[in-house]
């Protein structure tokens, strides 16, 4: 509400083709979608309100102020606030609630701050888990995906400290079984490769610089293979991606955040997005962040947003049935 978000997800409407089969959901305060529409030329004639997401019925941009309170926000950008907090989850929890009732096909989330959520009473750390415990799934993973690149990190949003602590071979086995059936189920790959990376520098240099992938990533990898998914590792994480390894898998498996998403982020270009894995619904968003600091001046750069977008109509599309196993 107060970062980039509204700016870059109606940019990126803009400059995809007009809806010919899909009707488009802007969630939330009007005022705050026709304040930024309004730095736009066309947007606001591109726009419909509705007061029910029922009276939606032809392909077409939509916003719907699905909120009851009298006095609504006004945009304040690059203001952290707990109101922004607190709209912003309001919004995350409808759109959804929408898809698992299956009145959405899918669902794109805008950037949020976790420092605003935080200081609106949302404790959590990050969309993702949010979104699985709205959704009642136990297990589910942050992909970042650009045109074949998919990384996965197997910890996400805790502290470096932390992250030794938390690989565990079951921990890496039910990860790589998510990833092994969205790449199956949400990208029609029939016999996914995986590539799984160590988590010490040298992947441990067989023990003299850790344990973990003698004692945890191995015997994880070869119960994996055991069971039927393809898999190899582990990796060292330098090696791995400065040498274009990564092209001959369908995705890789990171041990923390940084560790996959500094190298994804570098070679996607500004045009990586954020997919959850796992989910009974599609759900995507940009790899970036709130940009406060460029918030509300036209600066922000539509690229990852619009991937987005496209990712999420094309998986909704070609979602296949659950696999069996």
């Amino acid at each position: 509400m107060n970062g980039i978000g509204p700016e870059v997800a109606l940019k990126a409407l803009s400059m995809l083709p007009p809806p010919d089969s899909t009707a488009v959901v802007l969630l939330g305060p009007p005022q705050i979608w026709t304040y930024y529409a309004g730095r736009l030329p066309g947007m606001p004639q591109m726009m419909q309100p509705v007061s029910s997401i029922t009276e939606i019925q032809a392909p077409g941009i939509y916003i719907w102020n699905f909120l009851t309170e009298e006095h609504l926000p006004s945009p304040r950008p690059g203001r952290l606030t707990a109101e922004s907090g607190r709209i912003s989850m309001l919004c995350i929890e409808k759109a959804a609630s929408l898809c698992i009732k299956g009145d959405a096909a899918a669902m794109v989330t805008a950037p949020i701050s976790k420092e605003a959520v935080n200081l609106a009473g949302y404790h959590i750390p990050g969309h993702t888990e949010f979104l699985a415990e709205k959704d009642g799934t136990p297990d589910v993973a942050m992909m970042l995906v650009h045109n074949g690149l998919r990384v996965i990190p197997l910890t996400t949003h805790i502290p470096l400290a932390d992250v030794a602590q938390a690989i565990e071979t079951d921990r890496i086995t039910r990860k790589t079984h998510i990833i092994h059936k969205s790449l199956k189920r949400d990208f029609g790959i029939g016999s996914p490769k995986i590539a799984i990376l160590g988590l010490n520098p040298h992947a441990g240099d067989g023990g003299v610089i850790g344990r973990e992938e003698l004692d945890i990533i191995t015997p994880a990898i070869t119960e994996l293979n055991e069971a039927g998914i393809t898999c190899e590792g582990p990796f060292p994480a330098d090696g791995f991606f400065a040498g274009g390894m990564y092209k001959k898998f369908d995705a890789v498996l990171a041990m923390y955040h940084d560790q996959g998403l500094i190298p994804f982020k570098t070679l996607a270009f500004g045009k990586g997005v954020n997919m959850t894995a796992g989910l009974s619904f599609i759900r995507t968003s940009p790899d970036h962040g709130t940009a406060f600091g460029i918030a509300g001046t036209n600066q922000a750069e539509p690229g990852s947003m619009t991937e987005a977008i496209t990712l999420a109509l094309k998986l909704a599309r070609l979602r296949q049935p659950e696999p069996e196993y």
